[in-house]
């Protein structure tokens, strides 16, 4: 079962919006490079085209353009991805994954170059807004279960306070010894 976390940048907004495609959908990614534009009405986006700009695997690790293939490889990079230049001519050695999506890609990240009828936030995210109050539902029931909560504290420090109590006798029965002993 292939599936896909779809992140779609829009350069003009400068937002982002995340999308999941399953099985059939997800099936028309399978090959594709990075570079490489996509129908939106293919993953239900009437109108739209996309342009693969990249991803990441499962483990996290970064498609990169330059590197061929599905294969995870350690490329010695001067600039690109995840690379900090600490010092002029500094190269580094990292792991990143072929331009190539195939079934172990878990995130892929899209651009945005022709726009369709419908804005990209109202598509298919309008179907989980009852799913996020009920969320909010959740989140008010939690405040009445924290109320309980301060007086199982309140109980433990009622506890606390007879614990000193139990320790002044113990001096006590020190002394009752000492005592015997002296006779």
């Amino acid at each position: 079962m292939t599936e896909f976390k779809l992140v779609i940048g829009d350069p003009k907004t400068g937002k982002s919006y995340q999308r999941e495609v399953k099985e059939q959908d997800a099936a028309l990614f399978l090959g594709k490079k990075i570079r490489d534009v996509i129908k939106g009405e293919s993953i239900g986006l009437q109108g739209y085209e996309f342009e693969v700009t990249g991803g990441s695997d499962d483990c996290g690790f970064p498609m990169r353009y330059d590197v061929e293939g599905t294969a995870r490889k350690r490329v010695l990079a001067v600039h690109g991805l995840g690379i900090k230049k600490k010092e002029k001519g500094i190269r580094q050695r990292k792991a990143v994954c072929g331009n190539k999506i195939h079934e172990k890609i878990s995130q892929i990240n899209l651009k945005v170059l022709k726009e369709g009828k419908e804005p990209l936030e109202v598509a298919p995210e309008a179907e989980e807004k009852p799913a996020e109050e009920t969320k909010a539902e959740k989140k008010k029931e939690e405040p009445k279960k924290e109320e309980k909560k301060p007086e199982v504290k309140e109980e433990k420090a009622e506890k606390k306070k007879e614990e000193p109590k139990k320790e002044e006798k113990k001096p006590e029965v020190k002394e009752e010894k000492a005592e015997e002993k002296q006779e």
